[in-house]
């Protein structure tokens, strides 16, 4: 591998791991194929054979759930496995793209990223962030302007109602901002500076923890909106020495000499007038100064490879590099050529999330079966097979309102499947509520598994064979094959094989004198199910 520069208090070092920027691929090659070169080069200097590519159904209920958050109907599937067209792949990423779906899935997904939601907490998210997050998904705003509006927002514009909330839940705490805007946007968790120098990582001093919270020192809530005082420091004991004057200091090392660098006792300052007003703004911002520094040319590289990494963790199951929040020196990426490119193409495209989501889609490294054939499966830092993720609580609500749903009732197409597909949305919020948010190596609990065999209320509104539910269509088809053909095409999103279909058939013939129960027995067997639990 050939070196790359990595800076460390304005010290430009020589690392292992990345080429320089002449060695990268070229610019103008698209995402799908730059990501498929790196992959796959490391794949054959690992002497790995690959999986092979996922077959229709398994994308296309793969795509479905990354892209618009649920899982597809079956006039979907039919539709997709019948298409003879070459380009068809490209031609479902583009209308799940398109979809108002995919807007609403994305500011879920962000909501949930940026509040950092607490492992095993249950449900679904919604207030104000995620309301923000909606319209600036929807506008298409970049993600360099997503984090200037959260880090500085205008609370007097409607367009803007919400992203305050990414700071008012935190203000009361610098030392939790400090660490989830570090960890969250530049994927650097610098806790472990808190207390003293980082013991393993020399990229990380108390210097850098101190430094970026001195962004922060002067932030402040009051009647419900954000402020920024004009002075204001954080002061700090080092591990050995005197307390010292913390100085503003981004985690590249780059010092801020800002106004207003002393310290106020609290008697002393200056008091916001009463009421609900905005408070006055600051002569000098150091949080205007954090966004300056973040998105300069010297010091980028952060922000963009901590956001590549995410999304590609999130449409991947793990990130180029792990943990998410340990990007350092010492930590390598599993593909740092590849981290490199895509930062690089993301500066390059303004940070256009759509832009990258698509291309990592399209790539054949996505496509990847997750079945494994081989006897040793290789680590998955390679990503020669797609990894299993669990369902997020509110993909699992909208999944099981799908898979109950009678087929027939549903429109096949076009602006009515898209109002069908929000009111199933809508009507999912309570569901989402009973289960947990997944994180790696997430392992269904005791709760979840209860919940499916005890919990009448779940029964009835999954399970139930009233109108409209496909309990209630199976109860018109006479032929047991036929059932079990259509409960499998309904939950599992792909057709029946030959031998779980004469399973089911066979079943379904043992139980003529309940034949209700049964089609509830069988759903039941299916939704409860691995295959339907996770994204595969």
């Amino acid at each position: 591998m050939s070196p790359r520069l990595f800076c460390t208090g304005l010290v430009l070092t020589l690392l292992p791991g990345m080429a320089s920027a002449a060695e990268l691929l070229p610019p103008d090659v698209p995402i799908e194929r730059a990501i498929d070169h790196y992959i796959d080069a490391a794949l054959k200097e690992a002497k790995i054979k690959p999986a092979s590519a996922a077959d229709d159904a398994a994308l296309l209920r793969r795509l479905t759930l990354d892209l618009n958050g649920r899982i597809p109907t079956p006039w979907e599937l039919d539709d997709y496995l019948n298409s003879k067209n070459p380009g068809k792949k490209t031609k479902l990423v583009d209308r799940l793209m398109a979809s108002p779906a995919f807007v609403r899935h994305q500011a879920l997904q962000f909501t949930t990223f940026l509040q950092a939601e607490v492992p095993g907490k249950k449900g679904g998210q919604a207030g104000g962030l995620r309301d923000y997050l909606q319209t600036a998904f929807a506008e298409k705003r970049s993600w360099d302007r997503i984090f200037r509006e959260l880090m500085l927002p205008d609370q007097s514009n409607p367009k803007e109602n919400g992203a305050s909330d990414f700071l008012k839940s935190r203000v009361k705490d610098l030392n939790r901002l400090t660490i989830d805007v570090s960890s969250l946007f530049f994927g650097v968790n610098v806790s472990c500076a808190q207390c003293h120098d980082h013991p393993h990582v020399t990229d990380w001093k108390q210097d850098h923890f101190y430094g970026m919270k001195s962004f922060f020192a002067r932030t402040f809530e009051k009647g419900g909106f954000v402020g920024e005082r004009d002075q204001g420091v954080v002061k700090f004991i080092p591990n050995k020495g005197k307390e010292k004057l913390a100085k503003v200091m981004f985690l590249t090392g780059k010092v801020v000499e800002a106004p207003g660098q002393v310290e106020v006792p609290k008697e002393k300052r200056k008091k916001e007038p009463p009421g609900k007003t905005p408070p006055a703004p600051p002569k000098f911002s150091l949080r205007a100064k954090l966004v300056e520094l973040a998105l300069a040319p010297e010091q980028r590289d952060f922000f963009a490879r901590a956001m590549v990494n995410r999304t590609w963790h999130r449409l991947f199951g793990r990130g180029l590099v792990m943990p998410l929040d340990q990007m350092h020196s010492a930590n390598p990426a599993s593909h740092p050529e590849l981290l490199q490119w895509l930062a690089r193409d993301v500066v390059e495209h303004e940070y256009d999330l759509r832009r990258l989501v698509r291309g990592l889609v399209l790539s054949r490294a996505y496509a990847r079966s997750s079945r494994w054939d081989g006897e040793d499966i290789p680590e998955d830092k390679f990503f020669a097979v797609a990894q299993i993720r669990a369902l997020t609580p509110m993909q699992m609500a909208v999944a099981l309102r799908l898979a109950g749903g009678d087929p027939e009732k549903m429109p096949r197409t076009g602006p009515e499947l898209e109002k069908y597909i929000e009111s199933v949305e809508r009507s999912a919020g309570r569901l989402a509520g009973m289960f947990v948010q997944p994180t790696d190596n997430f392992q269904v609990g005791v709760d979840e598994a209860m919940l499916f065999a005890n919990n009448e209320n779940l029964l009835k509104e999954v399970f139930g064979d009233g109108p409209g539910s496909l309990a209630s269509r199976l109860k018109q088809i006479a032929e047991p094959e036929k059932r079990a053909e259509l409960a499998v095409r309904s939950v599992l999103s792909r057709p029946g094989r030959s031998e779980e279909i004469q399973t089911l058939a066979d079943y379904l013939r043992r139980r003529t004198d309940r034949p209700a129960a049964a089609n509830q027995q069988m759903l039941w067997a299916l939704l409860a199910s691995a295959e339907f639990r996770f994204n595969h």
